[in-house]
């Protein structure tokens, strides 16, 4: 009886640890959001803020992370983790193309069935993985980032623009790809690499000291991805209007089926997966699960002021739906688990 219990409590202390994770990231935001409000970051500095996660602190955290928790056999067994993001935005497409003729104008779907299709992938489950699953929940989001990001900058720019070339030469040059590959790729060629992360068995020799002193100042700036890109977003919302009462239809739509209908059907569709005999491990599902109840990518409303779509309402899509997640993520994630 005792047993019984423990596993019937251990789904609803992870959802505990979902809606923890989710509120305090929101927080975040809320904290970007007043000090714009309050003058306090100007918009050059929520330009600069992003830029620093994109180009900086983003690939370090990725590098560092891979290069830590990857081997020859973890490559083996998790493979496939690179491609389980493109049937996530394909089952979410499909349902946007649903969802989006019944609500708003049509000067808006293309931006809503965009929000729709791009759930956040790295910067809200990473936090959330990591204190569920620990570095091997970070290893499978990283692992996934590298097929979601190819949907993102090819399917995600065709929705929104219609045209991929520009994006497929922006993806040639993306710094988060390259420091993935990086990383993998040393830590493949030379296994020993993983344990200059461990100061309690610092190498005697200078380039070995120096080379921990390197991966250890890669380690501090990768810790700093997910608040500073929560703060980022949280002064882009803080110039704009939201007001409840004056919220567009297409918002809801985008809420609707980013939070709602797109993970419901993905759940749907793994579990006829299941029943045909193809399961994937407890913690690579519970992970892909996480990833597809995710609100709308932070990235959005850049990519949408980028490319040609709204971005007042991608924007206000981010806020809305990172809102509302704190009632469906923990929800959806404790009827799964």
């Amino acid at each position: 009886m005792r047993r019984l219990d423990s596993v019937k409590v251990q789904p609803m202390a992870e959802a505990r640890v979902v809606l923890i994770k989710i509120a305090g990231m929101f927080l975040l935001i809320l904290g970007g959001w007043v000090a714009r409000r309050r003058g306090y970051l100007k918009e050059e500095a929520s330009a600069t803020l992003s830029r620093i996660v994109v180009d900086a602190a983003f690939p370090a955290l990725v590098f560092t992370q891979l290069l830590r928790s990857v081997d020859a056999s973890v490559l083996r067994q998790d493979w496939l983790l690179p491609l389980l993001p493109l049937p996530l935005v394909l089952i979410a497409y499909l349902v946007g193309l649903g969802v989006t003729p019944l609500f708003g104008a049509k000067s808006t779907r293309n931006t809503v069935l965009f929000l729709i299709t791009s759930p956040n992938w790295v910067f809200l489950p990473l936090p959330i993985a990591e204190a569920l699953y620990g570095p091997e929940g970070v290893r499978i989001v990283l692992l996934c980032n590298v097929g979601a990001q190819l949907a993102l900058w090819s399917l995600g720019v065709w929705i929104l623009h219609g045209k991929i070339s520009q994006a497929l030469r922006g993806l040639a040059s993306n710094i988060g790809l390259w420091a993935t590959a990086g990383g993998i790729a040393l830590a493949l060629a030379f296994p020993g690499l993983r344990q200059l992360g461990n100061l309690h068995a610092i190498p005697t020799s200078v380039g070995g000291m120096a080379a921990t002193t390197m991966l250890d100042a890669l380690g501090m700036l990768g810790s700093l991805t997910i608040p500073l890109s929560l703060l980022a977003i949280g002064t882009q919302l803080g110039a704009i209007p939201l007001s409840v009462r004056q919220l567009p239809t297409s918002l809801w739509a985008v809420v609707l089926g980013r939070l709602l209908a797109a993970p419901l059907v993905t759940v749907g569709c793994g579990l006829l997966l299941a029943r045909l005999g193809f399961q994937l491990p407890q913690v690579t599902r519970m992970v892909v699960v996480l990833v597809a109840a995710m609100p709308v990518a932070l990235v959005c409303s850049v990519m949408a002021e980028r490319y040609g779509g709204d971005t007042q309402l991608a924007a206000q899509g981010v806020f809305l739906s990172t809102l509302f997640s704190l009632l469906t993520v923990p929800a959806l994630f404790y009827l799964v688990s």
